[in-house]
């Protein structure tokens, strides 16, 4: 016996259904026919609907791209050294977050931890400072300003470019305060910063360490008293937790990795092993005190 089915006037199809003709038996209160497949003919309809089901949903939609106004600025520190600086600016959100390379680097540093901290719903800006070179093919240009003008003074003398750089997102985001990250001899600066600039919200601070000169670190950020995050390479873990020893540990994030990692913001990198851990725990940091 042929049946046809049609769902929703969508699909239509012929079941054909084996049928052990007049197999029954008679008495005076039931008549039974038994018809060989019919215990699978729910179960046919079952599934046929299931897929005509799926097949009328329409796929999901992806995430809308974030729209991001990308361009290199500058402006002046202090001493009338220019400063050179990537946004990233996304549209209708105030820049707070403010990124700074390690020793050696540029802005280069944070080409592509930019934009996934733009995916996080951050606006941003990476900054040259004095002391620094190139790196992603970004060469540093502050750096090229300060020697030209004789006052590239070092690890030290770069703090007056990230005060300078906060003063300048201060301005333009409206009075917002700020998170700051630094990278190296910057996450030194950006725990020193931190626990003295009230225009400063959170400080995350990868691979700090002893490297500013004439200054004992440890003793002037114990009054650090904002959310802070750090972290490093695995064999850096002991004398990150030495530095923060006498600040607050209720204020502090401290992730420790259990495997290789890397010095300095490179640990955000897609190339670095166990980038993703990185990742998760910065992640849940950020948006925690966005």
């Amino acid at each position: 016996m042929n049946v046809l089915i049609s769902i929703n006037g969508i699909l239509e199809i012929t079941v054909k259904i084996q049928v052990n003709p007049f197999k029954y038996s008679l008495n005076p209160y039931l008549t039974r026919i038994k018809y060989k497949s019919m215990r699978y003919f729910s179960l046919i309809i079952a599934v046929i609907s299931f897929h005509v089901v799926l097949a009328q949903i329409p796929p999901a939609l992806p995430p809308p791209t974030p729209i991001t106004t990308t361009e290199t600025i500058t402006f002046y520190a202090k001493d009338s050294v220019l400063i050179s600086a990537d946004t990233y600016f996304l549209d209708n959100i105030p820049p707070t977050v403010l990124l700074c390379h390690q020793a050696g680097f540029s802005r280069g540093e944070y080409i592509k931890t930019a934009k996934k901290l733009n995916e996080l719903g951050f606006s941003c800006m990476a900054i040259d400072q004095r002391s620094g070179k190139e790196v992603n093919g970004i060469i540093n240009q502050t750096a090229i300003n300060a020697n030209a003008k004789l006052l590239n003074v070092g690890y030290t003398g770069a703090k007056k470019d990230v005060d300078a750089a906060i003063d300048y997102l201060y301005d333009l985001n409206g009075n917002q305060s700020i998170i700051l990250v630094g990278s190296s001899y910057s996450a030194s600066l950006a725990l020193w910063i931190g626990s003295e600039n009230k225009k400063i919200k959170g400080v995350a601070a990868f691979s700090p360490g002893e490297y500013l000169k004439n200054l004992n670190l440890a003793e002037t950020i114990k009054t650090l008293s904002i959310p802070t995050f750090i972290t490093s390479s695995e064999r850096e873990t002991v004398p990150v937790e030495k530095l923060v020893r006498f600040v607050d540990s209720s204020h502090i994030t401290h992730f420790k990795p259990q495997f290789k990692g890397i010095h300095g913001s490179r640990a955000l990198w897609s190339s670095t092993e166990g980038n993703e851990m990185y990742w998760s725990a910065f992640k849940e940091f950020m948006l925690k005190n966005k």
